[in-house]
Parts: C-alpha cells; structure tokens; sequence
C-alpha cells in the first residue's frame, strides 16, 4: 500500500484570546501513525499563558519565534523556571509537567515533535492539564479532593471551578509571572543557532546536532535531533538512515526542493517545501534537497538516539569508499568512466556548494 509522503501544515485545534494549538493529523499525515509520531505547534499571544500540563508522549519543543517563560517540573524533582527564546530546542521526557508563558507582543511560537509509541493514540500527543475545565481534579469527587489536598469543601470547590478558560488562557497586563533563572537553562535548553556546530560548509550549510553531551536530557527522550541551515541553492547529499530511523522534518525558514526515492528506485516525493511544512522520511528511503536562493533551514528528528547516516555523494559518499572494480562492475562502465565518476566529487559528504 503506498503511503502518501506529501508535506503538510497543521491545523488548529483548540484555543481563544490567549494563544492556540495546532496538530498535524495521523489521518492526513499517515506516516505519523505508520512511524509513531507526533507534531504539534503552541502559539502564545501578549499575555497568553498555557496551563501546567504533560502528556503521553516524549518530545523535543524548538522555538521558532518570539520568546517567552516556561516552567518544566521533572518527576520528584523541583520547578525549573527558564527563559526561552527563538532557536531553544528543550527535551521534554516522559512526565515531565510544564506550562508556557508570552509576556512580549511578538507571538511565542514553539514546535512539539516526539514519539507517540505509548501515547494513547499513535501519531497524536495528548494531554492532561491539572487544572481548567477539563482538568483532572474535574474528574475526582469534592470528597477526593479535600482528602488529598487537606482543604475545606468551600475552597477546594473554588480552587478546581474558578479557571473557566480552556487550556490556554490570557492574563491581566499586570499579573507578575514567575521570573526565570539563568541558572535553569543549564542542561535544560540550548540554543541551536548559538551553539557549536557540528558541520560547517562554506557556501553548503551548517549543521547542531542535540546530543546528550550539549543536552544530557535527549537521552531520556529517545530520539535525536538537530537543525539544519542550507544556503541559497546548495545542496544537501542524498542519504539515508541506515538503523531503521525515521527521519520527521518541519521547514524552519525559506524554501526548497525534496525528492525521496524508495523501494526499486521509485521516486516517491518531488515537490516544493516551505517554511511551516512538516514531511517524514520512512525508514531506509534516500532523500535530498536543494535549497532555493534565499537558503533553507530545518529542525528535525530522527526516531533513535544516536542516529547514523550513510551518504550516497560526496568524498566520504558510501561510492568513494567502493573499489574502482566494485564500481566499474556495477555501472558496466570503463575505468575511464569510473575515474572521471570518482574524481568529479570531492567536497564534503552532507553539503554541496552552487555550481559557479
């Protein structure tokens, strides 16, 4: 059964004065339920403030605009209160307790791509949020609740009906939220487009791998990560995930051109990608892209912790490392031929400047 691989946008699914929340759905987007994965995107108006919550999934949140406050609340462990800004990437394991928080004008806008393999339903995060209408002390009875929390009926009926708004609300100009701590960031968030990268092209592009040594929680999520800058009308090599990873990708910036190939050469994607598209890379499947001349960048994640890629371009290219027989043989082609194929390529293996 062939599987449509067409990228798409998310749509909205809740929300009011204070943000919204947008999904990529598993109905739309098949893969996300093929390769359990979820996608989402939380934008926060001036003001707007999520409820503390968590959810049946592990993720990786990247802010792709604005900045704003969140509060994450590990299992047994204490509020860690964070400032975060456009370029944070912040992994997000399993019951992990957080809420979110825009006091600026520009609208705070975070990415959520994870995997969603013990999430009560594949390819789709949900959500259980503390309080508001839908909370869960909604659910307990008033006799449940004042054992619990050793409060008398009138104020525990305050507490759990007083929020009327739902999930996402906005607050008065003069509430003073929780203030972030400098120290907080450390080994909670990073920067991707302030760290060190991992890969750098001139004229190619430049890669930041999250990893467990500059974000030790990626380890707890089970995936990796990492996002990719391409400049104008370079190339990034046709490759492949050789451990059976899925690759899920969402158009940060700027535009380009994808093409995936699959089983006996079938290319199975050609189109034009755009900032807000999101598309997956089914397992073992080879893709490429060329950037448009404005550049192209993506943040991505790969559906193992410590993903390894085989490139099939370039000086370190899986051809170069086949003997001049192997290749001669395969192709049917002179050693002439196969000595001009070798030599042509000789730039890195991920990134291919523009011809000049």
């Amino acid at each position: 059964m062939e599987i449509d691989l067409s990228p798409r946008l998310p749509k909205k699914l809740f929300g009011g004065n204070g943000g919204s929340y947008h999904s990529w759905s598993p109905d739309e987007l098949p893969m996300l339920r093929e390769g359990n994965i979820g996608a989402a995107k939380l934008v926060l108006e001036k003001n707007g403030f999520a409820l503390p919550h968590y959810s049946d999934s592990s993720k990786v949140g990247y802010v792709l605009q604005g900045c704003g406050t969140a509060g994450i609340v590990l299992p047994e462990k204490e509020e860690k209160v964070v400032a975060i800004k456009k370029g944070d990437a912040i992994a997000l394991p399993f019951g992990v307790i957080t809420w979110w928080y825009n006091r600026e004008d520009t609208e705070l806008v975070v990415l959520f791509l994870g995997e969603t393999s013990k999430a009560h339903e594949r390819g789709e995060f949900t959500y259980f949020f503390l309080n508001g209408p839908d909370g869960i002390f909604t659910g307990f009875s008033t006799e449940f609740v004042c054992r619990a929390w050793d409060l008398d009926e009138n104020l525990v009926k305050t507490l759990v009906t007083k929020q009327t708004g739902y999930r996402i609300v906005k607050l008065a100009d003069n509430f003073v939220m929780t203030e972030p701590k400098v120290e907080h960031r450390d080994s909670m968030v990073l920067n991707c487009e302030e760290a060190p990268l991992d890969v750098d092209v001139k004229n190619g592009g430049r890669v930041v791998v999250l990893n467990t040594k500059n974000l030790p929680l990626v380890g707890t999520v089970g995936f990796g990560a990492d996002l990719v800058r391409l400049d104008g009308n370079a190339m990034c090599s046709p490759g492949f995930s050789c451990d059976s990873a899925l690759q899920v990708t969402y158009i940060v910036s700027g535009s380009g051109r994808v093409q995936i190939v699959g089983v006996d050469g079938r290319r199975v994607l050609d189109t034009t990608v755009k900032a807000g598209n999101l598309f997956i890379v089914p397992r073992f499947f080879v893709v490429s892209k060329i950037a448009d001349p404005d550049g192209m960048a993506w943040f991505s994640i790969v559906t193992t912790p410590d993903p390894i890629f085989s490139h099939l371009a370039g000086s370190n290219g899986t051809w170069k490392s086949l003997s001049p027989q192997v290749i001669q043989a395969a192709f049917n082609v002179t050693p002439e031929v196969e000595n001009a194929f070798r030599s042509k390529r000789n730039a890195d293996a991920i990134f291919f400047p523009p011809p000049q």
